[in-house]
């Protein structure tokens, strides 16, 4: 066994300790990522692609579901592009890598390289569309984007990430608005049933919305240190881009008019948001729906004798299981059992299933769950409803655990001492009025580090006084730390 496979499932630095060593402890030992040589940069290890490959195939499937085609633009912007739409180019202008010389020789127009693809996209659209019967276009893209980053964190803040990013265009400013609220919903969607994150849905202030945009839409959720981290955003840009590009078209009225517009995206930070939400001191727990094998065979035996029996037991539950869930079979021989629970807790697997002689014999399995570690017999008999049935349960529970923690450490503050005490001790979600004022939102966040990340949707109607200043408050919003 090589030195690396030794080191593998070594405990990673308790989450007590020093959460940020325990993040990067969990993605390099689950081998999930590693870094590259180019600073800000990462290689996402085949474990890691697995889940992206998973909510991929999750995700691709809703979009489609309400009409929308996939389709690719290029990767380099001419700068131009970029430098039409003023608040746009303001916002990326710091995260900005960009191509002054290729093929020997500098380039006429320098070339970006895409931050985000709003300017290519709708240089396209303004060829694309002449007539209300060109309406909508509904388009998203698979692809890799690049922003450089000074302080890097693998899967959070990478200085090349990759993502989807829907852009679609309307002939109406209610049918943009709608567009962009049905995307956030299916990111809440997708969160709470697929990932096992609870988030709170809500409109992003003035000061955090995207660069360009009249509105931003996003779903938040904790992280287990009780910072909050946005897990998708949905905005509504209305015209700004479509003047800027002068993507026009006429109407039924044969009147020119400009489009309306929408863009979102979900990228990899979904999958730091899944190790921060879930984790635990022994590695990962993903949730089945996105694990790259929901359940893994570990074979137990001493003999010859008992291993080929074992063998072909675990093969023949494999093949049964497979038919409908991703399932891994450990016949490693240069390690031991114990090596291999280790090494699948660590990468998060749902349920490990237990094949010994014993087990052969009263033809059963003993499967422990990831989440909680209990351990519990199942018979072979109708094994791949029950493994099914089990997993749905660890789906629901981890959830559940989730929820359950963002709960406890979501508090109503009304004075800002509280408030101050609050973000200094333990953090979390803080409830709270605020006047609406772009001054009182940022001396906050300078005196605290924390930022407003959504006003919510579902939040009660209730009069109240800014936490900061004393001003008139419509209803709380949510404060946190965040990343």
């Amino acid at each position: 066994m090589s030195e690396k496979n030794e080191t593998t499932t070594k405990g990673v630095t308790p989450r007590s300790q020093d959460y940020a060593r325990w993040y990067t402890d969990v993605i390099l030992k689950a081998e999930l990522a590693d870094y590259s040589s180019v600073k800000g940069s990462m290689v996402i290890r085949p474990y890691g692609y697995a889940i992206w490959e998973n909510i991929q195939k999750e995700m691709d499937a809703r979009i489609k579901a309400t009409g929308h085609s996939n389709a690719y633009f290029p990767l380099f912007i001419p700068m131009s592009y970029i430098q039409r739409e003023a608040e746009h180019v303001e916002g990326f202008a710091p995260e900005l890598a960009v191509v002054t010389h290729a093929g020997g020789k500098e380039l006429e127009e320098p070339l970006v390289v895409r931050p985000t693809s709003e300017t290519i996209i709708n240089e396209m659209l303004a060829k694309w569309i002449r007539s209300y019967r060109d309406l909508p276009v509904l388009l998203n893209q698979w692809a890799n984007v690049v922003r450089w980053e000074l302080r890097p964190r693998l899967f959070l803040r990478t200085t090349e990430f990759l993502w989807q990013e829907g852009h679609t265009a309307h002939a109406t400013e209610q049918e943009a608005l709608e567009e962009a609220l049905r995307i956030l919903d299916i990111y809440e969607e997708f969160a709470v049933t697929c990932a096992a994150l609870p988030v709170i849905k809500g409109q992003k202030t003035n000061r955090e919305k995207f660069a360009g945009a009249v509105t931003t839409y996003a779903i938040e959720a904790m992280m287990g240190d009780r910072r909050a981290l946005q897990a998708g955003t949905s905005h509504f840009l209305g015209q700004n881009f479509a003047k800027a590009f002068n993507i026009q078209f006429l109407d039924e009225n044969n009147q020119q008019q400009y489009v309306w517009q929408t863009s979102w995206g979900v990228s990899t930070r979904m999958i730091g948001a899944i190790i921060m939400a879930h984790g635990d001191d022994k590695g990962l727990v993903l949730p089945p729906k996105l694990a790259p094998y929901q359940i893994v065979i570990v074979p137990i035996y001493r003999t010859e004798q008992e291993r080929a029996t074992v063998l072909e037991a675990s093969n023949r539950i494999k093949q049964d299981l497979s038919s409908c869930l991703r399932v891994h079979l450990d016949a490693r021989d240069t390690v031991s059992p114990g090596f291999k629970f280790n090494d699948w807790e660590m990468r998060g697997v749902p349920v490990r299933l237990e094949v010994g002689p014993r087990d052969v014999a009263s033809q059963q399995v003993v499967a422990s769950r990831r989440d909680t570690g209990e351990k519990k017999p199942f018979s072979w008999n109708c094994l791949a409803q029950s493994m099914q049935e089990l997993l749905s349960e660890v789906q629901s529970t981890i959830f559940q655990k989730a929820l359950a923690f963002r709960e406890e450490n979501t508090k109503r503050i009304d004075d800002y001492e509280t408030f101050k005490e609050f973000m200094e001790a333990q953090g979390g979600f803080a409830l709270s009025h605020w006047c609406g004022s772009d001054e009182c939102e940022a001396r906050i966040s300078e005196e605290t580090k924390a930022t407003i990340r959504v006003i919510p949707f579902d939040r009660e109607p209730e009069r109240g006084r800014c936490v900061l200043c004393g001003g008139e408050s419509e209803g709380r919003v949510v404060f946190a730390k965040a990343y």
